[in-house]
């Protein structure tokens, strides 16, 4: 059976947290470690995302951060399917990039 990539999904963390007082910058590291142990990667500094197997699993993990908020800050939450995530063009230093790879799926027949 074929995973569609319209049903995969990719939740994206957009995260702008003031580090300027030592609470501040306390809330930012706890923010970033709790977004680690959910699974997520940093894609670029403040920017993280995880790879979701389907709407429902993707659903219950932005429940999940979003009882984890900072008490500070600016945070943002979105969610695209595979298909979306495929079309997103990648550049370092004006270099093409290859995107970040889907982790492996496990089939059951």
């Amino acid at each position: 059976m074929e995973i569609s990539a319209y049903r995969v999904m990719w939740i994206f963390t957009f995260f702008d947290i003031p580090v300027v007082k030592e609470k501040d910058r306390k809330e930012y590291i706890k923010f970033r470690k709790y977004l680690l142990k959910e699974g997520f990667t940093m894609h670029q500094y403040s920017v993280y995302i995880r790879h979701c197997p389907t709407r429902e699993y993707m659903n219950a993990t932005l429940k999940r951060v979003e009882r984890n908020l900072p008490k500070c800050g600016h945070v943002s939450l979105m969610g695209v399917t595979d298909k979306q995530f495929s079309e997103i063009k990648h550049f370092f230093m004006r270099m093409p990039e290859k995107p970040p790879e889907n982790p492996g799926q496990i089939s059951i027949f």
